[in-house]
């Protein structure tokens, strides 16, 4: 493997100099990224070591114990994991860095498996496309993009969890979706035994969905290829409130890691940047997606409601400016759960609150968006043990 692939752009110069500490998200430890097979950088984790108790791993910070914990820092252990648990029937779930899902507060009657996995393997004659294990930390993977000189994932700074679970949720943010970028998902097909190949084609990317989420019993996620293009660097923000962060004129081409530093900027306006210190991101970021209107249902809405024309006919609005509409203000809630002080669409954790609390208070939200606006707003997170009944 080369450290430079031929085909790549250069590294932009003064890279890790260029933004504040925090802004560039410790670019400058990802100066030297391993580059060599995906499994070369394995987390030194003991299975002994790691807490049953969910509430641990998990950035709500809630949920009950697990039967069983799984540390799997290699691919033959996550393999290995969820073949056992599969073959004595056990109930399995898989967690990458735990920042889209609520456990229960009865934690879960079977194995958890903590995807560990780390390393990134570049292929030497194409310089945009790379290999990522499962459990390297999302925003770490940006930041090694942006110091080898590609832009595409910007605008999906700051996002917390794996790279794994990116393509189950198809995450997305500021005009950009991760699913624009995957080449290709390597899984272990649980139904057939095996490890699969599945194409971009193939994995049903959708606005906050995929083949992943849809069949959540079938892949464990081991591996993404993404095809990074050198000029997606730079490309126009194609989001009205990036561009306004960046004050771009229409047309203008920012550089990447301006569009990073914007993004984070704003993710931490909104609560969204992870700060142990601060309760608004004691959370699962958006609870609720942004709903997908039919045209009947977006022209009832009132003229000043946000509308987003998609490419199959639907119409998106913002679950946002919904729930402030239904009356929620920020911080709105009486208990330990309550909506963030910074952005009414994430419910938060101020300490001490359960599950159980976090559901009652999503309820009390679906329900007066529902009878205001006839309109039935989505969990965007995983429940696991709970439900949105």
């Amino acid at each position: 493997m080369t450290d430079h692939p031929p085909g790549a752009p250069e590294p932009a110069a003064g890279l890790a100099d260029a933004v504040t500490d925090h802004a560039r998200g410790n670019l400058s430890r990802h100066a030297g990224a391993d580059t060599g097979p995906v499994e070369s950088r394995t987390a030194a984790v003991s299975a002994p070591a790691a807490s049953r108790r969910l509430a641990d791993h998990t950035t709500f910070r809630i949920g009950g114990p697990a039967d069983q914990l799984v540390v799997a820092s290699s691919e033959a252990e996550l393999i290995g994991a969820v073949s056992d648990a599969d073959q004595s029937g056990r109930p399995l779930l898989l967690l990458g860095g735990g920042s889209n899902v609520l456990v229960g507060d009865a934690g879960f009657r079977g194995t958890v498996v903590l995807v560990a996995t780390r390393g990134c393997r570049w292929a030497a004659t194409s310089g945009g496309v790379v290999t990522v294990a499962a459990g390297e930390v999302w925003d770490d993977f940006v930041a090694q993009t942006l110091l080898r000189g590609y832009g595409a994932l910007a605008a999906l700074s700051g996002i917390p969890g794996s790279v794994g679970a990116a393509p189950v949720q198809n995450i997305g943010a500021y005009g950009a979706e991760v699913a624009e970028t995957i080449q290709s998902v390597r899984a272990f097909d649980r139904r057939r035994g095996e490890v699969t190949i599945l194409p971009a084609a193939e994995c049903a990317f959708g606005y906050r969905t995929s083949r992943f989420k849809s069949e959540p019993d079938r892949y464990a996620i081991v591996d993404v290829d993404f095809f990074l293009r050198p000029d997606d660097a730079g490309a126009p923000p194609g989001h009205p409130e990036l561009a306004d962060r960046l004050g771009l004129a229409p047309g203008q081409r920012p550089s990447p890691l301006d569009v990073r530093q914007a993004v984070l900027e704003l993710r931490r306006s909104k609560g969204m940047l992870l700060d142990p210190a601060d309760h608004d991101t004691w959370s699962a970021g958006s609870f609720f997606t942004n709903p997908l209107l039919t045209g009947g249902q977006a022209k009832a809405l009132p003229p000043e409601a946000p509308r987003y024309p998609q490419p199959d006919g639907t119409v998106k609005t913002s679950a946002a400016w919904l729930i402030a509409q239904a009356g929620f203000a920020r911080g709105h809630g009486p208990g330990p759960a309550r909506l963030s002080t910074k952005h009414v669409l994430a419910l938060t954790n101020r300490g001490g609150a359960t599950a159980a609390d976090i559901l009652a208070l999503a309820r009390t939200v679906r329900d007066a968006v529902s009878a205001r606006f006839a309109i039935t707003l989505t969990p965007e997170p995983t429940l696991v043990g709970c439900a949105l009944s």
